[in-house]
């Protein structure tokens, strides 16, 4: 009797279901229209009002606690929410009324995922297949970098599954936006060859917002703009002074002014191209620049012919690849040739012989005609 109650025990157990075990997940996804400009202000208020409880963003977190979910979570989005909680500026500088919002929305967050699965999408949220297509690499990074910056967020483990078909949406570009897109990238990637600084690191991620299904054809072209003038702003923090030289001798020492404005010291080269072949300028082949700072150089120019001459200044990292804009200096040489000086010495002591013999023969037809 014994071994027939165990039997039909063991068969109950077996043929039972496990609700846990089949029940299919419900997934949540927190994406929207990027609200932060890349200059750090944020476009309007209108990310305050969907993180209400009635918001769009408020209805996903506001709910009861649930075990069997998945959070398909932007990091960018949630990014922007940790700023407006500690403060944040608007574009058109009316008050901002997110703060208290924000900070209860990440709140709430943090405690309805504390038992779920949380996966982290691309920072940015960009189209994946774009995004692979124009620069596979970068998109690499874009996850590498949403998990870390999520993980801080909620203060917790999250998965990150490029490959896990998460991502939704598509984006049509035209050509001037992915070559935007395209340019700002390369210049901050060139320009993190020798800066270490994290505000370089953020501004990179957040061009994946560039290619985000989310943004209509009006706020795609305000971020793109965004992008460009910040990415600029960024570039000019490591610049040559540019000037105007007067030379007066046939070789000097150019005083050239390097600015250095990040907050971490730089190592870099600096290339003197001239425009033209009357004069010859050497390059500096490696300096160090401290933190905020300026580096004076002086740099070997010889003049080879009078004249105006532009040298092309540019920073580069110590493998040749220019880091920023180019400055110009503008040169103007007033150095006479050594042969038209010589010649023109010459042609003066010639004439002083010339007219010292004139006045010795005068001296002596005068003599003459007194005798």
């Amino acid at each position: 009797m014994r071994k027939f109650f165990s039997l039909v025990l063991v068969a109950f157990f077996i043929a039972a279901p496990s609700p846990v075990a089949h029940a299919e997940s419900q997934t949540v996804r927190l994406v929207s229209v990027p609200h932060q400009e890349f200059s750090g202000l944020f476009r309007n208020d209108e990310l305050a009002q969907a993180l209400t409880p009635s918001g769009v963003l408020g209805q996903l977190v506001f709910v009861p606690l649930a075990s069997q979910k998945i959070w398909i979570i932007d990091p960018a989005l949630v990014d922007e929410v940790v700023t407006m909680s500690t403060s944040y500026t608007l574009v058109d500088a009316v008050e901002p009324a997110g703060s208290i919002i924000a900070t209860q929305w990440l709140r709430q967050l943090r405690r309805v995922t504390a038992r779920n699965d949380v996966v982290a999408l691309a920072y940015g949220n960009p189209d994946v297949g774009l995004a692979k297509s124009l620069a596979p690499t970068e998109l690499r990074a874009y996850y590498d970098y949403g998990k870390t910056q999520l993980e801080v967020a909620l203060n917790r483990t999250v998965r990150s599954e490029p490959n896990g078909g998460w991502s939704t949406g598509k984006v049509s570009l035209n050509n001037a936006q992915i070559n935007n897109y395209s340019a700002n990238r390369k210049a901050l990637t060139n320009l993190m060859k020798e800066v270490s600084d994290p505000t370089l690191v953020a501004m990179r991620a957040k061009l994946a917002q560039l290619l985000s299904p989310t943004l209509d054809k009006t706020s795609a072209k305000h971020f793109a703009n965004s992008a460009a003038i910040s990415v600029a702003n960024q570039l000019h923090r490591l610049r040559i002074t540019s000037g105007k030289y007067q030379i007066t001798t046939e070789s000097a020492k150019l005083p050239v002014t390097l600015i250095n404005d990040f907050p971490v010291a730089v190592h870099v080269k600096v290339s003197m191209l001239p425009m033209n072949s009357r004069v010859i300028v050497d390059n500096v082949s490696e300096i160090d620049v401290p933190a905020q700072s300026k580096a004076q150089l002086g740099v070997q120019l010889t003049v080879v012919a009078p004249g105006q001459t532009t040298i092309v200044a540019q920073i580069e990292s110590t493998d040749g690849v220019p880091l920023v804009e180019p400055s110009l200096l503008q040169i103007n040489s007033t150095v006479i040739d050594k042969r038209v000086t010589w010649f023109t010495t010459g042609a003066a002591i010639l004439l002083l012989l010339a007219a010292v013999t004139q006045s010795v023969r005068r001296v002596r037809r005068g003599r003459n005609n007194e005798i």
